[in-house]
């Protein structure tokens, strides 16, 4: 889930142009390039110099360049070993990549170093959600939240509700939903899951609202069309409930979603 990691590209970006722009630093050897900006050589002190490494390595994670992205990060631990945001971004890559020993290791190493920085909290309690220990994940996304310079907390409330939803305890996803909606009102993830929450229970005006809510801040996705079509469904709704299908179908044919409808499976 690489929405995860922090939106680092403008910063890179800057920091690379700052690089290459400071007249007083003589020309070195060019290193790695990002949309035409150019980071010239190892400017500054070793924390710095990891700093950068860890944004660019982050920057080709979220850009699906992986092997790029490892030796960014392998650079910025060779400048700082102990900084500890390298060993987290080294965390996403190795999730994404399916060798969770690696993931595993470099999370508790990253949270050894900064054990109350909150992306590093939040990123470690999502890989162990992924992971099946969901309970445990639980404490992670709310020490993120306790740091009062958390600048994101409904992110860590919203994956709090996700985790809880699959550990069945929709009572506990429920509050975590609306505290992440208090927040940010405009979250998507926590939009929809609210609203099948709500249509679950009969609500179903609640839980149109949500749907409609999320349509203007998110493109549609089969989950949100699947849910706003039975949602219409119960309310005898028939042409909207036909638009939302004609929807899922034309835009997401090949989904579980779209299979139960022609299979007439609506709840």
């Amino acid at each position: 889930m690489r929405r995860l990691l922090p939106a680092l590209a403008a910063a890179v970006l800057a920091a690379a142009a700052l690089l290459a722009g400071c007249s007083n630093t003589p020309p070195r050897e060019e290193g790695p390039t990002v949309e035409g900006s150019t980071l010239i050589g190892e400017v500054g002190d070793p924390r710095n110099r990891a700093r950068l490494h860890t944004e660019l390595g982050s920057l080709y994670y979220t850009r699906g360049s992986m092997s790029i992205a490892l030796e960014e990060l392998r650079a910025a631990i060779a400048a700082d070993p102990n900084y500890a945001l390298a060993y987290g971004a080294f965390g996403m890559v190795y999730m994404d990549l399916r060798e969770n020993a690696l993931a595993e290791e470099n999370f508790q190493r990253a949270l050894r170093l900064a054990p109350n920085e909150p992306d590093l909290n939040h990123n470690y309690g999502w890989f162990l959600c992924q992971t099946q220990r969901e309970p445990e994940s639980i404490k992670y996304f709310l020490h993120a939240i306790r740091n009062p310079l958390y600048p994101a907390p409904w992110r860590s409330y919203a994956a709090a509700g996700v985790c809880s939803l699959r550990m069945k305890n929709v009572k506990d996803a429920d509050e975590f939903f609306q505290r992440a909606l208090r927040l940010e009102p405009d979250e998507p993830n926590s939009l929809i899951k609210l609203s099948q929450i709500r249509y679950d229970q009969g609500r179903f005006d609640d839980a149109r609202a949500l749907v409609m809510r999320y349509a203007k801040v998110a493109p549609p996705s089969a989950e949100s069309l699947w849910l706003g079509l039975r949602i219409e469904r119960k309310a005898g709704m028939r042409v909207a409930e036909q638009s939302y299908a004609t929807q899922l179908r034309r835009r997401f044919p090949a989904s579980d979603e779209y299979r139960k409808l022609q299979r007439g499976e609506f709840d």
